[in-house]
């Protein structure tokens, strides 16, 4: 492998590029990425997860460098509002921990296991991990010296912006750039790919290729003929429009999703604009429809901004390493966006990939075992995706209905459901299928309290001393207190430059 063409920019591309150049900068190989002029990146995946900023000082640079470019802000968690019907249960946060978490995380495994075996507790989990205080008093997760806890988050950005960041950091450690426009994919005998022909009778020749081009999938899924498996039976959402509105002063460190008549809304604060979406079923309603829906929800009934409509497909190729290409980003796969998670697959299928070719020094020899943890990293998100819409209490249209009465989800997702319905610990569960990997027991036990899945009050007993152990008021004594050590958002934006 002394050449390799990465097909496609945009963030996908260009997280790939530099990570390859960052584990074979040194090997000597020649890494070039192939982008067409005539054709947009999709570019509304604003949001990210904590192993993004994991990614950006793996590659060596601060947040100063980046963040002001990219009209970026800090997230620290997700607000979901509407998904529930349940009293008490209107909307709930869901964090990225922080060391300081740990000391009243117990607190919140106590009360809402407790809660399921009908105690009257508060298991509410908002209340009990330091991200809700930040986000509520818009407060910025990056401590002074002083505070002992690390802190994990991540970050709002404007993608076309990042793409265009990691280009030139790209290039600066070796990447090689080139535009053109694909029109073929020429294979050779043995099916691996020889090279690509542009719409300049030009071609691009490598020993190994990867596929960026989003949807299309030129070279994995049209030119490899590698199947695409969809999981629309079990998500229903294949559309979305898109409009931009006036920022905060001073932004949410928050992404928002609401809930409404045929799917959710998202929210995204960045420092020029809010990144505004409605992710909805196509089965359901119709565009225009969908378009007026969102219009009010966002007070824009009477205004003239032009909305941007997108269509999308959700499932995973069978394999994202096939002969000599792999597929990244859209290429390989897409699970909406309600977690954010589009970003984290990248780097997780890059990183595995080149731990792969390491480890079978630089062979295909690991490939199998390659595809197989992607595609189960893959179900595994698809799952936790599919379980916001399995638990939903809604019953004010057919979509949350359907959603909530869908019984065509996966054999895992029902384990991990029965296990919560019978009051059992469901650690227990995602420990023995090995799914705590992909999204820990916090985060599953955030979405089944946080949307209500317990006795409701009329169902419930007083506990007993050791039931009611953790003092909530000292709870959020000590968040308070945590919440002291940091800056407000907007400060420390304009503290980096923005």
């Amino acid at each position: 492998m002394q050449s390799i063409v990465i097909l496609g920019g945009g963030t996908a591309g260009w997280i790939t590029a530099n990570l390859f150049a960052l584990n074979w900068g040194d090997k000597d190989i020649d890494i070039t990425l192939v982008e067409s002029p005539d054709i947009g990146i999709i570019g509304v995946g604003e949001g990210s997860t904590p192993p993004l900023k994991k990614f950006l000082e793996l590659i060596g640079t601060q947040e100063s460098d980046w963040m002001p470019r990219c009209d970026a802000t800090y997230k620290v968690g997700i607000t979901f509002r509407g998904w529930s019907a349940r009293p008490g249960f209107e909307e709930y946060f869901h964090p990225f921990l922080c060391q300081a978490d740990e000391l009243i995380v117990p607190a919140f495994f106590h009360n809402s296991f407790l809660r399921r075996q009908g105690v009257d507790l508060d298991g509410h989990p908002s209340q009990f991990f330091i991200e809700w205080e930040l986000a509520k008093q818009r407060l910025a997760p990056v401590a002074p010296p002083n505070f002992p806890f690390e802190m994990g988050y991540g970050y709002h950005f404007n993608s076309g912006l990042l793409g265009e960041f990691l280009r030139e950091w790209a290039e600066s450690r070796g990447v090689k750039y080139r535009q053109a426009t694909v029109t073929d994919v020429v294979l050779k005998e043995n099916g691996y790919v020889d090279y690509l022909k542009t719409d300049t009778e030009d071609t691009i020749k490598a020993d190994f290729y990867v596929d960026s081009t989003g949807f299309r999938s030129q070279i994995l899924q049209q030119a490899l003929g590698v199947p695409f498996e969809s999981c629309e039976d079990v998500l229903f959402n294949d559309s979305a429009v898109v409009f931009p509105t006036e920022p905060d002063e001073n932004p949410e460190p928050q992404t928002v999703s609401t809930a409404l008549k045929y799917g959710w809304a998202w929210k995204i604060p960045l420092t020029k604009r809010f990144g505004n979406g409605y992710v909805y079923s196509s089965r359901y309603v119709d565009d225009d429809e969908a378009e007026r829906e969102f219009r009010e929800h966002l007070g824009l009934e009477d205004s003239d901004l032009e909305a941007r409509r997108l269509k999308f497909k959700v499932g995973r190729v069978k394999e994202h390493w096939v002969k000599n290409c792999l597929a990244v980003g859209l290429s390989q796969g897409f699970i909406e966006p309600l977690e954010a998670t589009a970003l984290d697959m990248v780097q997780e299928t890059v990183a595995r990939f080149v731990q792969s070719v390491n480890k079978g020094n630089f062979t295909d020899q690991y490939r199998d075992e390659f595809n197989d943890r992607i595609s189960g990293r893959f179900d595994a998100v698809r799952d936790y995706i599919v379980c916001h819409y399995r638990i939903n209490t809604r019953t004010d249209t057919d979509y949350w209905r359907d959603c909530g009465s869908n019984e065509k989800i996966s054999a895992s997702l029902r384990q991990i459901l029965s296990s919560w319905m019978q009051g059992k610990n469901i650690t227990d569960e995602l420990e023995r299928q090995k799914l705590d990997a992909y999204f820990p027991n916090v985060s599953w036990n955030c979405l089944l309290a946080g949307k209500g899945i317990m006795p409701t009050d009329d169902q419930v007993r007083p506990g007993n001393e050791m039931a009611n152990k953790y003092d909530l008021g000292e709870i959020a004594k000590y968040r308070k207190g945590c919440a002291l050590n940091f800056p407000a958002h907007n400060d420390q934006l304009a503290a980096l430059g923005n």
